[in-house]
């Protein structure tokens, strides 16, 4: 089990609890965190969990593989640490993991 942090926009932290193996994107939509859409269920098929992670994180979250780069394409303002929740896997790593959520999904 990993502790996640979610910020909204507005400065809103959420903290939740996300099982190994499964992903960010689960996590933030059992928890009903606001500005997560995951209109395709979190099969990399749309931009609409992208998310920010924190800068002391990214090395653990690990960087986007060529599909998910492809998707962020169409995620509004991306930046060197935009990742797509629905492709970062939680495990143990990433116990206290701080993501930010985007002013809107694309």
């Amino acid at each position: 089990m990993a502790k996640i942090t979610f910020v909204t926009f507005d400065g809103v932290r959420m903290d939740t609890e996300a099982e190994n193996g499964s992903t960010v994107m689960e996590s933030a939509i059992r928890n009903a965190v606001p500005g997560i859409d995951a209109e395709c269920g979190g099969a990399c098929a749309c931009a609409t969990c992208h998310v920010y992670v924190d800068d002391a994180w990214k090395d653990a979250a690990g960087e986007p593989e060529a599909m998910e780069e492809d998707m962020l394409d169409f995620a509004y303002d991306v930046r060197p640490s935009s990742r797509l929740s629905c492709q970062i896997r939680v495990s143990d790593e990433l116990d206290g993991l701080v993501v930010h959520v985007p002013e809107r999904q694309a």
